[in-house]
């Protein structure tokens, strides 16, 4: 191991709570270096949806006076359980707007409100609208020659390598260019400006999403001359006289790197941990599948890191990840199912051919429920009337020939319900007395199963063109398509026992000096539960903004100048 460098902070990992810890130190005067063992910054925040889910937040305030703190934490009660965390949840609640505030004040971070309402409207406290924001738009080119190392986004979820928020009026041009003259001149003209972007910059630099909120991030970091060294492995914590100072790195320059007031672990949970997921993930051991598009990095370094110290760590969520349903797209990668289950027309069935779920809940309740099933994967079906104007999955609406999905075996089809149940191995007979009950509510829009479109949230990612319910049609003429969905996650839920400034506790529930976890490394306050857009983001900066001032010996209820 080379000399020594040596700093105040050390953040490990560049994901939004680890860059947000940093800034915040930084401003606070602090000198801070970060270390990402990746060629590329960004970490899963990067693949995300950019959506921060905030109580109380200034953008949706004016739209939303049932949004009190007192709600909010009436909700979290609703949704945490015996998880419930009333120290860390109230640090939550009261920082949240106070963090939102600063970063777009201070920093190159900037936030647009949503619509999005709560997952679970109609528990105690839930909302309609107001508490989650989304990472403006950025023109990443302003990044310069970090811009190659800014993590490009999730390759399946753009067209042709653009990004578009799933609310941008970007989609609604693409669904209609076959079928409006002004839609058609955007998209070309829209296609044109990103062939040159490609051509001048080796990729898209207009930026949405997590891309956009990394992006801001990084260029915030810069601008403070805060390094991110990349291809930088942490290969373990030093610790002198019960305290951790710092860490050794390896890569090209293997050394030490001295940290006088902390390190922060931030590395992303455990997503990508096969042998710890395998100990902790229910349908796994149970011997289901399991494909995560999270980034292939996060390997659970942090909570190893800190487990080498003393650090506790339980897997004691009922639910240890936030759950996805995904599909392998062959030569693509994996493909979240984000927006079409929400759709009118589509339903999913078990391979017995019933379905199990209301297809218009969040993703984390279809991933429950696909867990619950004891089988771990489903088939997402339509008929070819809903398949040409929403897509599914990875296909792409019309104009795109679907051939292009269903020649590699991504798609499956039959001209009947019975030779699509042949062809995915469903069973017929199920299949076809399933969308016999299902059509008969449908073609006057009512799910008489589940429900579907009663919420707020159901109907929010659905068709609002549809009536009389724009989650719910019927599966109608053939030919059929189907999808198979399997078991995926956005990251971990379960981590390293902290306070709530994110001091990492060993087993005896005392303070490790020097050690902190941020983001997923830190067990989350949701309790293994999801109850909205943006539950990962929003803490992970809001307490990546509480350890920064908590590192600079700020406390959290103390106003400053910066």
């Amino acid at each position: 191991m080379g000399a020594a460098d040596d700093c105040d902070v050390l953040v490990i990992g560049s994901g939004a709570g680890g860059l947000a810890t940093a800034i915040t130190a930084k401003k606070h005067g602090l000198s801070v270096l970060v270390i990402e063992k990746e060629p590329v910054f960004g970490g899963t925040t990067a693949f995300s949806g950019g959506v921060l889910w905030i109580p109380g937040n200034r953008h949706g305030e004016a739209g939303n006076p049932a949004d009190t703190r007192e709600a909010a934490r009436t909700y979290l009660q609703a949704e945490t359980g015996n998880f419930y965390a009333p120290e860390a949840v109230e640090a939550f609640l009261e920082a949240g707007p106070r963090m939102l505030d600063w970063f777009e004040r201070e920093t190159s971070v900037k936030f647009v409100p949503t619509l999005y309402p709560d997952y679970h409207p109609t528990k105690p406290g839930g909302v309609d609208v107001g508490r989650s924001v989304l990472a403006a738009p950025f023109d990443s080119s302003v990044l310069g020659a970090n811009l190659k190392r800014l993590r490009p986004p999730l390759s399946t979820i753009t067209f042709m390598g653009m990004m578009f928020n799933s609310s941008n009026a970007d989609i609604k041009h693409f669904f209609n260019a076959t079928k409006s003259a002004t839609s058609f001149a955007y998209v070309l003209r829209r296609l044109a400006s990103h062939a040159l972007e490609a051509a001048r910059h080796g990729r898209g630099v207009q930026v949405t999403s997590g891309n956009a909120l990394a992006a801001r991030l990084a260029k915030s970091c810069f601008d403070l001359g805060i390094p991110i060294l990349t291809e930088t492995p942490a290969l373990r914590l030093i610790r002198e006289e019960g305290r951790v100072t710092g860490a050794e790195v390896g890569g090209a320059t293997p050394r030490r790197i001295l940290a006088r007031k902390g390190v922060v672990l931030a590395c992303g949970g455990y997503a990508q941990d096969l042998a710890r997921r395998a100990q902790v993930y229910a349908h796994l051991k149970a011997g289901g599948a399991h494909v995560s598009p999270v980034p292939s990095g996060n390997t659970g370094d942090g909570i190893r890191l800190g487990e080498e110290v003393g650090g506790a760590f339980d897997a004691e969520f009922p639910q240890p990840a936030a759950w996805m349903p995904v599909s392998r797209v062959p030569g693509r990668g994996v493909f979240p199912h984000l927006l079409d289950r929400y759709k009118p027309g589509m339903i999913a069935v078990l391979s017995n051919g019933r379905r199990f779920v209301n297809e218009s809940e969040s993703y984390h309740d279809v991933g429950e429920a696909m867990a619950a099933s004891g089988e771990a994967s489903a088939w997402l079906i339509c008929d070819r009337r809903t398949i040409r104007k929403y897509g599914l999955g990875h296909a792409k609406p019309a104009p795109m020939p679907l051939a292009l999905w269903t020649r590699t075996g991504y798609l499956k089809t039959g001209a009947t319900l019975e030779d699509l149940a042949r062809a995915c191995g469903i069973d017929a007979a199920g299949l076809k007395a399933t969308v016999e009950a299902y059509n008969r509510g449908a073609r006057e829009g009512r799910d008489e199963q589940f429900h579907r479109g009663e919420t707020s949230f159901n109907r929010y990612l659905a068709d609002p063109g549809h009536k009389p319910n724009p989650c719910v049609a019927p599966v109608g003429q053939g030919p059929f398509y189907a999808v198979k969905m399997e078991m995926g996650d956005l990251g971990t839920f379960d981590g390293l026992k902290t306070t709530a400034p994110g001091e990492v506790l060993d087993r005896q529930g005392d303070v490790i000096p020097g050690l902190f976890a941020v983001g997923n490394d830190r067990a989350s306050i949701m309790g293994g539960n999801y109850p909205g857009a943006g539950i990962t983001l929003g803490p992970a900066m809001t307490f990546g903004w509480i350890t920064g001032r908590h590192l600079a010996g700020i406390a959290l209820g103390e106003e400053t100048a910066a």
